[in-house]
């Protein structure tokens, strides 16, 4: 599977932003882009949460054959589990919303330069730039975790 299979559909469908020459990085019209983009990002995410509660409460069967039920409630735990990791970037939607809302979005935390467009388009939630999130994961190889 490539990884644009795996991109929600929020971050598939946008139009990509284009600034104009001269314009102030995240001006009010580039982070009212980013905003729509996480607001839909969230509302497809909500809508998975919905379809999941639905799809374990309509087809929670109780199979008489082990395996069929042990098939069932590995697919149910695979489901949940990644309900939680979307649990977790919902967390994270909302936090970077706030900070488009308290205009502190597009810049590093580590070094504090502009994280850019583009990569903020491939992740809203990106809270370092390229060079500072290369060198915290080549440290965090390097120290095992």
């Amino acid at each position: 599977m490539s990884v644009a299979e795996t991109k929600p559909e929020a971050l598939k469908k946008f139009t990509p932003y284009e600034p104009a020459a001269g314009e102030e990085y995240m001006n009010e019209k580039q982070l009212g882009h980013f905003r729509q983009i996480l607001l839909d990002w969230k509302q497809e995410l909500m809508e998975e949460v919905d379809r999941t509660v639905r799809h374990l409460q309509e087809d929670a069967n109780n199979y008489a054959d082990p395996a069929d039920r042990a098939t069932q409630e590995e697919g149910f735990s695979l489901e949940l589990r990644t309900r939680d990791r979307e649990r977790k970037l919902l967390k994270k939607i909302n936090e970077t919303i706030d900070n488009i809302d308290e205009d502190d979005y597009g810049f590093c935390d580590a070094c504090g330069v502009e994280i850019g467009i583009r990569r903020l388009e491939a992740r809203p939630t990106a809270t370092q730039c390229v060079d500072c999130k290369t060198l915290a994961e080549l440290k965090e190889k390097q120290l095992g975790r």
